[in-house]
């Protein structure tokens, strides 16, 4: 495991997003529900950016074509249902993929990201 130091806790109060750079890896990190997480900064359809992407039960939107990840495991929920009637033709330009997720720790006052990414992990 290879934990890198991306920022102190204080900066990233409840509800808060920031793209920060982990070793190699762009990644958007979030508080959510008291609790902070770290996945990949885009959309594993079309790249597009998650940066404002909604939050619903646990789960990241993306604001293109709302394909839907859990938060905790990146596996998804639903692959591109918009628009309606359309989105499954833009589901078949991309082989359904889970959103890279990213353990996070706080220690000394900041947040730690191991960049070994969930499906690193798991392959």
């Amino acid at each position: 495991m290879q934990w890198i130091k991306v920022l102190p806790e204080s900066e990233l109060a409840e509800g808060e997003r920031r793209i920060v750079k982990a070793g190699e890896h762009d990644v958007l990190l979030l508080r959510h529900n008291g609790r902070i997480y770290a996945t990949g900064r885009k959309c594993p359809h079309m790249g597009v950016s998650l940066e404002r992407g909604e939050i619903k039960d646990d789960a990241l939107i993306c604001p293109l074509h709302r394909s839907t990840f859990d938060l905790e495991t990146g596996a998804v929920r639903t692959w591109t249902p918009w628009p309606p009637g359309v989105g499954k033709v833009f589901a078949a330009l991309s082989d359904e993929k889970p959103l890279p997720i990213f353990a996070t720790k706080i220690e000394a006052g900041a947040i730690w990201i191991n960049v070994e990414t969930s499906e690193e992990t798991t392959i």
